[in-house]
Order: C-alpha cells, then structure tokens, then sequence
C-alpha cells in the first residue's frame, strides 16, 4: 500500500510544466527525418498539439490544472474504459477506484459480470469483502483507493462487456470497461503458410471505361474484371483503390484518400441497371431514354477523364427516382411507421438492422446535408449548421424520427452497394481466388464529411496529419486530414477503429491499410502551420495491433501495412511478429549505393509492387513524364536541381537494367546502356514484373496501368487542382482490356512463375 500527494511545484516554469504535459500526451521531444536529420519539438507546437487535443495550456496555472487532471484522471473512474487481452492470457489484475474512507475497502465487495456481444452473460463473480487497498490518493481532500479484481480469463475471441458493482458504499459504485480478446497474429490463408505464391492485378476501380458504364468503372465491370483475371489469367488476388464514400465534387473531394466516410461505400460504383426497381421505375426509364440523358451518358463514356460531378448528378437522379419507385413496391403505411411487405423489403430491413447505429448516424448526416443546403443557400459544411445539430445527439436522433423516409434513401444506397460488392466478392469465391479482392484502407477522413461529423469526439480537429520532410517533399506532407486523438480513443473503448476494421475487412480477402505506422505513432502537423513544425504523436500500438488481429481472423483477411517512408526497425518486427505484410516497392528495394536488392531479399511475408498510384507508371519512369509535369508546375527551384533530378533517374533506370542483367531477365536486344532502353516495352515490363515473381513475397501485384503502358500516373502528391489526379480513365476500355495482348502475355508469365496449383 502507498499513499502519496502529487507535487506541483509554485515554482515549475511554464516551459517544464509543457514539456511534462506533452510527455504524458506522447507528443514527442525530437525526431530523425528518413534523411537522418535531427528535428526538436518547438514549444510552440508542443501547445498547438496538445490544445487540438482538448487541453488547455495558455498559462503556468492552465498548466498545472491540466496536469493534475491527467494523473488524477483513472481516479474519477470506477474502472478503466477497456481492457486488451490475448487469447490465452490471464493478464493483470483490473483496477477498481474508489472513494472511501480510511479502513472501509475491508468491508467493500465488488461483483462483476461479462456480457458477450449478444448481450449474454457469460462469467460472473465477486471479491470480498476482506479487499485490500493496493494504492491510496487522496483528491481534493478526499481518500480514493484503488483495488484489484482478478482479470477475466478463459474467453474466446471477441468484445465483452464487463460490468462491476461496489457494494458497502453509500449509493452503490457501478462502472462498465470493454474487454476485448484478440488473437496473437493476424489470418493468413493456409495455402500461403504451404508456401504458395500469388500473383495479382491492380487497379483504380473509377478508371475503368466501357461502352456500358456512366462514365466511371462500376461493380459489373469490376465483376468482369475479376472473372477474367480468375478465369483467363490466374490470378489469385484484385487490388483496389479505396471504395470509401466520397463527395465527388472535383478537385478536392474526389481523392479515395479524403474520403466523406471509410466506413461506407462510394455510390458511384453502383450499377443502376442491374435494380430491379430501375426497370419497374416508369419515371426512371422515362428519364433514362430521353434523348438528353442518353447524350449525357454517352459524353460521360467518350470522356478521356473521369467527371464527378456530372456522373454524382446522374446517378443521384435516378437513384432517386428507382428509390421512389422501391418505396411504392415494397411498403405500407406512412412515415414512420413504413411496414415492409416485399422480401426485397425485407432484405433492406435486415441490412439496416445489422448495420445499426453507424449507419444510422450517417444516413442522418446525408439527409442533414441535404437539407441545409437547400436552406441556407450557400456552400457550408456541418460546422456551419444550428447548434442542436453540430453533434450526432438527441436533436439529430428526433430529426431522424420525422425524416424516416429520407433517412433510409442513403441506408438503400448503401444496402444496393453492398449487395453489389458482395456479388463480386462471390465471382471471386466461385472461381476459388485464394484471396479475391483485395481494398485499401484509407488513413483518415474528410474533416467535413460524416465520419468526422460522427466521431468528432475522438479527433484532433485543430490539427492535420502529414509526414516529415524526405526526398520526395523537402518541407515535409501535410494530408489536411484530422488525427485521431489516441487518448479520446481509448476511452472510447476504440469504437471508430473498431467499426473501420469490421466494415472494410468483410467483402475480401486481403486488405491494405495505408500508412500503417499510424497504429505506433503518426506526424501531427498544427492547423495552418506548415508541416516542417509538426512532430510525432504516439499511438497505443499493442492495442490498435490486437484489434486488427481479431477483425483480420474473424473475417479470414489476409492485413498488408504499408510500411513506407521513415519506420524504426522496431515497429516492422512487431508487425512481422503480428503478421501483418510488408509493402514493398521496386522502386524503393536498393541498397546504400543505390543498386536494387536482388530478389531473395525481399522478405517473405511482404507484399510486392513494380509502383503505386503515387508515383510514377513503369512508362512514365521509364520517360520521365513525371520530371516533365513537375518541371510544367515549377516544381524545381532552378535548372540545377531539375538536371540533378534528370541524372538521378538515369542512374534509377541503369540500376534496374543491371539488376535485370544479374538475374537473366534482360529481353533479347536490350543491354546493361541505356541508350539501348530508351522507352519501356512490353517486354521489359514482363521482365520487371518477372523479378518480381522471383522474390519469396506472399503477393505480388502489376498495376493494370503498366501491363497497358499507361503514360501518366494516377495521383501527383503535393498538387490538388493544378493537376488532374484521380480523373484519369485507362486508355483500354473494358471488353478491349479482357483481350488485350500485352495483359495475356504479362499473365502466362506470371501464372507459370506463380502457380494456383
């Protein structure tokens, strides 16, 4: 037993009093950039950061205050908001708080009781009374103790809810803490621990153009997709672009990496000709016929880039009217009491049903939306709305009661979605795909969209997350996107990671999650400073690793981390440990002199790309379009440092001829000079491809884009509207990609160098 008081010293300056309050925030004091460059935490941005995330520090005694609240905090509380165990692990003892007087813990006896996520008890028990204080703090005058319980122990996998009640106190104490069992290691399929090897394709889903679509790519030509690699090519693994619902209003609102809301769908996937109520629509078929909407159709196909707005405005109109035409068929009754009478009906119910509150908030929010820009005649977000409605609170909850009808239109638009990707995901099963689809999870959200809207309790709104300068970005990355605050997470008992995991893991096999070092620590940059003053915030990464593990095993998908940019070794054995894949790049994969690493060290559990959609296509590389593009937007400081740029990917490409050499892959004709490569072809495509296939990596993926030798590459960082990122359709439409020549070879290489089985 100890008993003690926190010193908070009159004569600490404010300076210390910042720096201890950042320490126990995990805000870091320095860092090393990828360059090996030393950077120091400012105090200026310490106070930044740490008033983003909810403290206030303008003075020695807001200081001080704020520091006796954070170690007093667990005080305040009968119990910790969650606990993280692993399968088989006792644990350590639970924490239970509580105020009494000096002598009374003896005669105290704590009941608890487990629920299970069906809301079944499932142990339950008591300690005492004869308890003992294990510590003693005493908070405005008043002793609190704290005494231990023994950990639950012998649950399988799963979210518990443990409920424990003091009894032997005036009134009765009575705290609630998630308890959640995750496994040691994320899912691997098994024909990948038999050492098979995949191989797969990738692509940008709204890329696709065919003589049927809107003038994006849909669920049906994904579907098409997938049936042909399956089929024709042998391939066990399609890779996506994020599907998260987006805005889709160009240029800001159209990148898959700033979506409205990870945990929903983009509705412009959706394949309107395959509702059963678009043909039932006789409104809807009107409009679909009439001369205007046909030209428009077609304008949007012909279009070489991808038009948002136009496609968004389409779809939107004759969702609405097929969803008018749903309601008509399939219920009775009047808002809000609409009885479902049809199993089409019935599905959407059920759908609704097991999506639950989420998607009720943000059905609510869209509705909302709506409504306020029809009503205050000018641009605005949600931060702009009436005070009853700047939270998903009971005034929005009561909003939704009168608006039943609307509110289920963006809970319909999202069952067809689903039901959609969920037909792909089946072709993909059907075909016995070892892994199918393939998403990518973004890092964060819109901070105007309805994830942050829901969540705004659990992010940092007064601050951005970026990188730190490296050779790509010598003043560092700012993404515009709101952190999470990881200490308002915790006590959430993780619920939006939760909800991220659950509903991004489920239609695939395998998934990506971006900038995966987020889970350890992610760079915070202060709301309108630039990103060389940010610093490091620290995340609980055993926890947020444990939860992945758990969604990863309940859902048998296969978890890749990105793992670029600057990333203590550390951080990646722990990953390994969890396996969770590595993501490796041939552009990156050299050594200190710049050669690129031969095949067999590549890591095994590593997922493995010739390049992504942030740099450049094997063809742009190749031609240097990118150093063209950026030197068109004065990207370059002077002429020297655009020569320097010029003579560095000389040096690239001869470093990838030699290493073509060294394996034997060089295509006939083509030599270690360069002047004897002076474009990329299709068959030194196949050769990068095939020293790919050659690396003990699980997977391996050839983006779409450089089997057709697309030219320009789908997102330049660091441009927004000065460049045409995330519009760019395939030059190859559809039906022509599933008889393409150069795909076909590129597929009986790599089905020969990978076999299914």
């Amino acid at each position: 037993m100890s008993s003690r008081r926190l010193p908070y010293m009159q004569d600490q300056t404010e300076q210390t009093l910042l720096a201890k309050l950042a320490e126990r925030a995990g805000i870091v004091t320095d860092y090393y950039d990828i360059a090996g460059n030393f950077h120091l935490t400012s105090d200026d941005t310490r106070r930044a950061i740490l008033t983003a995330m909810g403290f206030s520090v303008d003075s020695t005694e807001s200081l001080t205050q704020a520091l006796q609240e954070w170690d007093e905090a667990p005080w305040q509380r009968p119990c910790n908001a969650v606990q993280v165990l692993r399968e088989g692990e006792t644990g350590n003892p639970l924490s239970c708080y509580l105020a009494m007087e000096d002598g009374k813990e003896g005669s105290v006896v704590v009941a608890w009781q487990i629920c299970d996520e069906a809301n079944t008890v499932v142990q339950e028990g008591q300690a005492g009374p004869g308890l003992s204080a294990v510590e003693v703090r005493f908070l405005k005058g008043q002793r609190h103790v704290r005494i231990e319980i023994p950990a639950p122990s012998g649950l399988s996998l799963g979210y518990y809810k443990l409920m424990m009640r003091a009894d032997g106190l005036v009134g009765g104490v009575v705290g609630t803490m998630r308890v959640i069992v995750a496994p040691r290691q994320c899912y691997v399929p098994p024909s990948l621990e038999r050492n098979q090897r995949l191989w797969g394709l990738a692509l940008q889903l709204y890329s696709l153009s065919s003589d049927r679509n809107w003038g994006c790519g849909d669920f049906t030509d994904l579907g098409h997709i997938v049936e042909w690699a399956g089929k024709e090519l042998g391939a066990g693994v399609i890779g996506l672009n994020p599907l998260h619902a987006l805005r889709n209003t160009p240029p800001y609102h159209i990148s898959p990496y700033a979506p409205d809301s990870r945990l929903y769908l983009n509705d412009l996937y959706i394949d309107l000709e395959r509702l059963p109520e678009f043909y039932g629509s006789e409104k809807a078929q009107q409009q679909f016929r009439a001369p205007e909407f046909q030209a428009t159709l077609q304008a949007l196909r012909e279009s070489q880039r991808v038009d948002y707005g136009a496609i968004a405005t389409a779809k939107r109109t004759m969702l609405d009217l097929v969803y008018r035409q749903f309601l008509t068929d399939a219920y009775s009754g009047e808002e809000p009491n609409l009885q479902p009478n049809t199993p089409r009906a019935w599905l959407l119910e059920r759908f609704i049903q097991s999506e639950g509150a989420p998607l009720e908030a943000y059905a609510t929010f869209q509705t909302l939306k709506e409504e306020r820009r029809l009503i205050q005649f000018k641009s605005t977000t949600w931060h702009d709305w009436p005070q009853q409605f700047l939270t998903p609170g009971p005034p929005t909850r009561e909003y939704a009661k009168r608006h039943r009808k609307r509110i289920r239109f963006f809970q319909y638009i999202q069952w067809v979605a689903s039901e959609q990707l969920n037909e792909v995901r089946r072709i993909a099963e059907q075909l016995a795909m070892p892994i199918g689809l393939y998403h990518d999870l973004a890092l964060g959200a819109d901070r105007n969209g309805a994830e942050a809207w829901i969540y705004q309790s659990v992010l940092a709104l007064g601050a951005d997350c970026g990188a730190p300068p490296d050779a790509f970005a010598p003043e560092g990355q700012n993404w515009g996107l709101p952190p999470i605050n990881p200490h308002a997470l915790r006590d959430s008992g993780y619920e939006l990671m939760i909800q991220l995991f659950r509903n991004n893991f489920r239609s695939g096999g395998a998934i990506r999650l971006d900038h995966v070092m987020a889970f350890c620590r992610l760079f915070w940059i202060p709301r309108g400073r630039p990103a060389s003053e940010g610093t490091y915030v620290q995340y609980p990464f055993e926890d947020l690793l444990a939860i992945v593990a758990l969604e990863s095993v309940r859902s048998k998908t296969l978890v890749i981390g990105e793992d670029l940019g600057t990333v203590p070794d550390w951080v990646r054995e722990q990953l390994a440990k969890a396996r969770v894949l590595s993501y490796r790049v041939f552009y990156f994969e050299r050594g200190a002199d710049g050669t690129l690493k031969p095949p067999g060290n590549y890591p095994a559990q590593s997922l493995a790309v010739a390049t992504t959609h942030d740099l450049p296509t094997l063809t742009g590389f190749w031609s240097g379009e990118d150093l063209h593009v950026r030197a068109g937007l004065g990207a370059f400081p002077d002429d020297t440092a655009r020569h320097q740029a010029w003579e560095e990917r000389r040096r690239d490409k001869a470093h990838i001829l030699r290493a073509l050499q060294r394996e034997s892959l060089l295509p006939p004709g083509m030599t270690e000079d360069l002047a004897r490569a002076p474009a990329m072809t299709t068959q030194l495509c196949q050769a990068i491809h095939l020293y790919l296939a050659r690396t003990p990596s699980y997977l391996i993926l050839a983006n779409l884009e450089d089997g057709l030798g697309e030219l320009s590459q789908t997102n330049l960082p660091g441009t927004i509207d000065s460049h045409p990122n995330w519009t760019r359709k395939y030059a190859v439409r559809v039906n022509e990609i599933l008889s393409d020549e150069r795909l076909q070879q590129l597929g009986a290489i790599l089905r020969l160098a990978r076999p299914l089985g």
